[in-house]
Protein backbone atom coordinates (compact mmCIF):
# COMPACT_ATOMS: atom_id res chain seq x y z
CA UNK A 1 0.00 0.00 0.00
CA UNK A 2 1.64 3.33 -0.91
CA UNK A 3 1.67 6.53 0.95
CA UNK A 4 -1.38 7.78 -1.13
CA UNK A 5 -3.72 5.20 -0.16
CA UNK A 6 -2.25 4.95 3.64
CA UNK A 7 -3.14 8.62 3.84
CA UNK A 8 -6.84 8.42 2.50
CA UNK A 9 -7.68 5.26 4.72
CA UNK A 10 -6.39 7.43 7.84
CA UNK A 11 -8.56 10.35 6.62
CA UNK A 12 -11.66 8.04 6.23
CA UNK A 13 -10.97 6.94 9.78
CA UNK A 14 -10.82 9.98 11.21
CA UNK A 15 -14.26 11.21 9.42
CA UNK A 16 -16.29 7.96 10.84
CA UNK A 17 -14.62 8.41 13.97
CA UNK A 18 -15.86 12.30 13.79
CA UNK A 19 -19.26 11.01 12.62
CA UNK A 20 -19.60 8.77 14.96
CA UNK A 21 -18.72 10.93 18.07
CA UNK A 22 -20.79 13.51 16.06
CA UNK A 23 -23.57 10.88 16.04
CA UNK A 24 -23.23 10.04 20.00
CA UNK A 25 -22.91 13.80 21.37
CA UNK A 26 -25.96 14.23 19.16
CA UNK A 27 -28.20 11.18 21.02
CA UNK A 28 -26.51 12.61 24.57
CA UNK A 29 -28.10 15.44 23.58
CA UNK A 30 -31.32 14.08 22.55
CA UNK A 31 -31.74 11.82 26.09
CA UNK A 32 -31.06 15.31 27.96
CA UNK A 33 -33.83 16.79 26.31
CA UNK A 34 -36.09 14.38 26.81
CA UNK A 35 -35.19 14.23 30.35
CA UNK A 36 -35.44 17.75 30.88
CA UNK A 37 -38.80 17.86 28.93
CA UNK A 38 -40.34 14.79 31.42
CA UNK A 39 -39.07 16.76 34.34
CA UNK A 40 -40.26 20.32 32.85
CA UNK A 41 -43.96 18.64 32.49
CA UNK A 42 -44.13 16.91 36.12
CA UNK A 43 -43.13 20.20 37.35
CA UNK A 44 -45.75 22.21 35.84
CA UNK A 45 -48.00 19.92 36.49
CA UNK A 46 -47.26 19.73 40.20
CA UNK A 47 -47.17 23.27 40.29
CA UNK A 48 -50.66 23.52 38.49
CA UNK A 49 -51.66 21.26 41.17
CA UNK A 50 -50.68 23.33 44.05
CA UNK A 51 -51.92 26.45 42.74
CA UNK A 52 -55.14 24.62 42.30
CA UNK A 53 -55.35 23.21 45.79
CA UNK A 54 -54.12 26.90 46.96
CA UNK A 55 -57.34 28.31 45.23
CA UNK A 56 -59.87 25.83 46.51
CA UNK A 57 -58.70 24.92 50.31
CA UNK A 58 -58.42 28.24 51.81
CA UNK A 59 -58.92 29.90 55.77
CA UNK A 60 -61.77 28.09 56.57
CA UNK A 61 -64.26 30.78 58.51
CA UNK A 62 -65.68 27.82 60.85
CA UNK A 63 -64.42 25.14 61.76
CA UNK A 64 -66.53 22.03 62.60
CA UNK A 65 -65.87 19.46 65.18
CA UNK A 66 -67.01 15.96 65.16
CA UNK A 67 -66.89 14.76 69.07
CA UNK A 68 -66.40 10.96 69.97
CA UNK A 69 -62.71 9.69 69.22
CA UNK A 70 -62.22 12.94 67.16
CA UNK A 71 -62.24 15.31 70.36
CA UNK A 72 -62.92 12.55 72.95
CA UNK A 73 -60.78 9.24 74.18
CA UNK A 74 -63.07 6.18 74.54
CA UNK A 75 -61.10 3.99 76.59
CA UNK A 76 -63.12 4.50 79.67
CA UNK A 77 -66.17 3.23 77.29
CA UNK A 78 -64.09 0.36 76.20
CA UNK A 79 -63.34 -1.02 79.45
CA UNK A 80 -66.84 -0.26 80.70
CA UNK A 81 -67.99 -2.43 77.10
CA UNK A 82 -65.51 -4.57 77.57
CA UNK A 83 -66.83 -5.63 81.09
CA UNK A 84 -70.44 -5.84 80.04
CA UNK A 85 -68.94 -8.50 77.15
CA UNK A 86 -67.55 -10.81 79.72
CA UNK A 87 -63.94 -9.14 79.04
CA UNK A 88 -64.07 -8.86 75.49
CA UNK A 89 -62.80 -5.27 75.26
CA UNK A 90 -61.93 -6.44 71.74
CA UNK A 91 -65.74 -6.05 70.39
CA UNK A 92 -65.90 -2.37 71.12
CA UNK A 93 -64.88 -1.70 67.24
CA UNK A 94 -67.83 -4.33 66.57
CA UNK A 95 -70.31 -2.84 68.67
CA UNK A 96 -69.38 0.56 67.01
CA UNK A 97 -69.30 -0.68 63.62
CA UNK A 98 -73.18 -1.82 64.55
CA UNK A 99 -74.36 0.90 66.42
CA UNK A 100 -73.42 3.16 62.94
CA UNK A 101 -74.84 0.82 60.91
CA UNK A 102 -78.17 0.58 62.26
CA UNK A 103 -77.74 4.44 62.73
CA UNK A 104 -78.01 4.47 59.34
CA UNK A 105 -80.60 1.91 58.65
CA UNK A 106 -82.94 4.30 60.72
CA UNK A 107 -81.90 7.28 58.60
CA UNK A 108 -82.65 5.11 55.68
CA UNK A 109 -85.85 3.97 56.74
CA UNK A 110 -86.96 7.37 58.03
CA UNK A 111 -87.02 5.82 61.85
CA UNK A 112 -85.66 7.76 64.90
CA UNK A 113 -84.11 6.82 68.20
CA UNK A 114 -81.75 8.45 70.05
CA UNK A 115 -77.51 7.53 69.95
CA UNK A 116 -77.89 5.96 73.23
CA UNK A 117 -80.92 3.89 72.30
CA UNK A 118 -79.12 2.51 69.32
CA UNK A 119 -76.28 1.90 71.05
CA UNK A 120 -77.51 -0.51 73.86
CA UNK A 121 -79.29 -2.28 71.33
CA UNK A 122 -76.37 -2.84 68.98
CA UNK A 123 -74.72 -4.10 72.31
CA UNK A 124 -77.17 -6.83 73.10
CA UNK A 125 -77.18 -7.45 69.00
CA UNK A 126 -73.40 -8.31 70.04
CA UNK A 127 -73.22 -10.18 73.06
CA UNK A 128 -75.88 -12.16 71.30
CA UNK A 129 -73.63 -13.19 68.74
CA UNK A 130 -70.91 -13.93 71.59
CA UNK A 131 -73.20 -16.26 73.73
CA UNK A 132 -73.65 -13.34 75.95
CA UNK A 133 -76.62 -12.56 77.97
CA UNK A 134 -77.20 -9.33 79.00
CA UNK A 135 -80.43 -7.27 80.24
CA UNK A 136 -81.62 -3.76 78.42
CA UNK A 137 -80.59 -1.71 82.08
CA UNK A 138 -77.75 -2.84 82.31
CA UNK A 139 -76.32 -2.28 78.74
CA UNK A 140 -77.76 0.73 78.84
CA UNK A 141 -75.36 1.49 82.13
CA UNK A 142 -72.54 0.16 80.81
CA UNK A 143 -72.79 2.50 77.48
CA UNK A 144 -74.19 5.92 78.89
CA UNK A 145 -72.79 6.63 81.76
CA UNK A 146 -68.76 6.02 80.65
CA UNK A 147 -69.64 7.94 77.55
CA UNK A 148 -70.81 11.44 79.10
CA UNK A 149 -67.34 11.41 81.06
CA UNK A 150 -64.73 10.77 78.68
CA UNK A 151 -62.10 12.97 79.10
CA UNK A 152 -60.34 14.90 75.94
CA UNK A 153 -57.09 13.52 74.09
CA UNK A 154 -53.99 15.15 75.26
CA UNK A 155 -53.95 17.53 72.12
CA UNK A 156 -57.46 18.68 72.20
CA UNK A 157 -57.75 21.61 74.83
CA UNK A 158 -54.06 23.13 74.07
CA UNK A 159 -55.22 23.18 70.08
CA UNK A 160 -58.57 24.31 70.89
CA UNK A 161 -56.98 27.34 72.59
CA UNK A 162 -54.52 28.60 70.01
CA UNK A 163 -57.76 27.57 67.18
CA UNK A 164 -60.08 29.91 69.70
CA UNK A 165 -57.28 33.36 69.35
CA UNK A 166 -56.60 32.44 65.53
CA UNK A 167 -60.34 33.96 64.89
CA UNK A 168 -62.00 30.31 63.83
CA UNK A 169 -65.76 29.99 64.71
CA UNK A 170 -65.91 26.83 66.70
CA UNK A 171 -68.67 24.24 66.73
CA UNK A 172 -69.66 20.62 66.67
CA UNK A 173 -71.89 18.16 64.48
CA UNK A 174 -72.50 15.18 66.82
CA UNK A 175 -74.75 12.13 66.34
CA UNK A 176 -75.49 12.33 70.57
CA UNK A 177 -78.28 13.88 72.12
CA UNK A 178 -78.18 18.06 72.49
CA UNK A 179 -78.02 16.48 76.36
CA UNK A 180 -75.62 14.39 76.01
CA UNK A 181 -72.71 16.26 73.86
CA UNK A 182 -73.67 19.25 76.58
CA UNK A 183 -72.61 16.49 79.47
CA UNK A 184 -69.94 15.64 77.65
CA UNK A 185 -68.50 19.40 76.84
CA UNK A 186 -68.93 20.07 80.64
CA UNK A 187 -67.02 17.26 81.80
CA UNK A 188 -63.97 16.94 79.26
CA UNK A 189 -63.75 21.06 79.92
CA UNK A 190 -64.70 21.82 76.39
CA UNK A 191 -67.89 24.02 77.04
CA UNK A 192 -65.99 27.31 76.60
CA UNK A 193 -64.41 26.93 73.63
CA UNK A 194 -67.38 26.17 71.56
CA UNK A 195 -69.59 28.80 69.92
CA UNK A 196 -72.24 25.92 69.18
CA UNK A 197 -73.11 22.64 69.67
CA UNK A 198 -74.82 20.93 66.54
CA UNK A 199 -76.64 17.50 66.54
CA UNK A 200 -78.73 15.32 64.12
CA UNK A 201 -81.58 14.98 66.75
CA UNK A 202 -82.56 18.65 65.23
CA UNK A 203 -83.30 16.73 61.75
CA UNK A 204 -83.22 12.92 62.93
CA UNK A 205 -80.97 11.98 60.28
CA UNK A 206 -77.92 10.64 61.50
CA UNK A 207 -74.12 11.76 59.64
CA UNK A 208 -73.33 11.09 57.12
CA UNK A 209 -76.52 11.83 55.92
CA UNK A 210 -75.95 15.26 53.87
CA UNK A 211 -78.21 16.81 55.49
CA UNK A 212 -76.84 17.10 58.78
CA UNK A 213 -73.83 19.09 57.00
CA UNK A 214 -76.58 20.89 55.27
CA UNK A 215 -78.44 21.89 58.48
CA UNK A 216 -75.29 22.97 60.33
CA UNK A 217 -74.15 25.88 56.95
CA UNK A 218 -77.65 27.11 56.78
CA UNK A 219 -77.92 28.29 60.21
CA UNK A 220 -74.54 29.87 60.50
CA UNK A 221 -74.96 31.28 56.93
CA UNK A 222 -71.87 30.53 55.30
CA UNK A 223 -70.81 28.60 52.15
CA UNK A 224 -69.67 25.11 52.27
CA UNK A 225 -65.98 25.80 50.93
CA UNK A 226 -66.02 28.56 53.91
CA UNK A 227 -66.21 25.11 56.40
CA UNK A 228 -63.77 22.99 57.57
CA UNK A 229 -65.23 19.78 58.71
CA UNK A 230 -62.52 17.95 61.32
CA UNK A 231 -63.15 14.19 62.45
CA UNK A 232 -61.57 10.78 62.96
CA UNK A 233 -63.75 8.82 60.88
CA UNK A 234 -63.54 8.32 56.83
CA UNK A 235 -67.31 8.00 57.01
CA UNK A 236 -67.78 11.19 58.30
CA UNK A 237 -65.79 12.93 56.03
CA UNK A 238 -67.08 11.25 53.22
CA UNK A 239 -70.34 12.99 53.59
CA UNK A 240 -68.82 16.32 54.43
CA UNK A 241 -66.70 16.10 51.52
CA UNK A 242 -69.85 15.67 49.50
CA UNK A 243 -71.55 18.18 50.99
CA UNK A 244 -68.61 20.63 49.64
CA UNK A 245 -67.09 21.31 52.84
CA UNK A 246 -63.24 21.05 53.40
CA UNK A 247 -62.54 18.29 55.09
CA UNK A 248 -59.74 17.31 58.04
CA UNK A 249 -58.77 13.44 58.87
CA UNK A 250 -57.95 13.09 62.24
CA UNK A 251 -55.47 9.40 62.30
CA UNK A 252 -56.23 8.26 65.28
CA UNK A 253 -55.49 4.91 66.67
CA UNK A 254 -56.86 2.28 64.34
CA UNK A 255 -58.78 4.61 62.29
CA UNK A 256 -58.12 4.76 58.38
CA UNK A 257 -59.35 6.40 55.19
CA UNK A 258 -62.11 5.14 53.01
CA UNK A 259 -59.84 4.31 49.10
CA UNK A 260 -63.31 5.06 47.43
CA UNK A 261 -63.86 8.74 48.44
CA UNK A 262 -62.23 11.89 47.46
CA UNK A 263 -59.10 12.22 50.18
CA UNK A 264 -59.49 14.87 52.52
CA UNK A 265 -57.83 18.09 52.52
CA UNK A 266 -55.58 17.55 55.79
CA UNK A 267 -54.34 14.48 56.63
CA UNK A 268 -52.78 14.67 59.95
CA UNK A 269 -52.01 12.50 63.44
CA UNK A 270 -53.30 15.14 65.84
CA UNK A 271 -55.00 17.89 66.23
CA UNK A 272 -51.81 19.90 67.00
CA UNK A 273 -50.17 19.14 63.53
CA UNK A 274 -53.44 20.41 61.75
CA UNK A 275 -52.99 23.58 63.99
CA UNK A 276 -49.11 23.65 62.89
CA UNK A 277 -50.11 23.48 59.31
CA UNK A 278 -52.70 26.45 59.69
CA UNK A 279 -49.89 28.60 61.47
CA UNK A 280 -47.39 27.73 58.55
CA UNK A 281 -50.37 29.11 56.38
CA UNK A 282 -50.41 32.20 58.79
CA UNK A 283 -54.22 31.57 59.24
CA UNK A 284 -53.35 33.24 62.60
CA UNK A 285 -52.31 36.52 61.55
CA UNK A 286 -54.92 38.64 62.50
CA UNK A 287 -56.49 40.43 59.22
Amino acid sequence: MNNSTKNNSTISAVIMERKNSNKLHLNTFMVVILIMTIFSNIYAQETALKNENNHLVTKPKVIIFDVNETLLDMTPLKISVGKALNGREDLLPLWFSTMLHYSLVETVTENYHHFGEIGTAALIMVAETQGIVINYEDAKESIVTPLRSLPAHADVIPSMKKLKKGGFGIVSLTNSSAKGVETQFKNANLISYFDNRYTVETIQKYKPHLDTYKMVLKDLGVKPEEVLMVAAHAWDLAGAKKAGLQTAFIKRPGKVLYPNVETPDYVVNDLSELVKIFEEKGYFKID
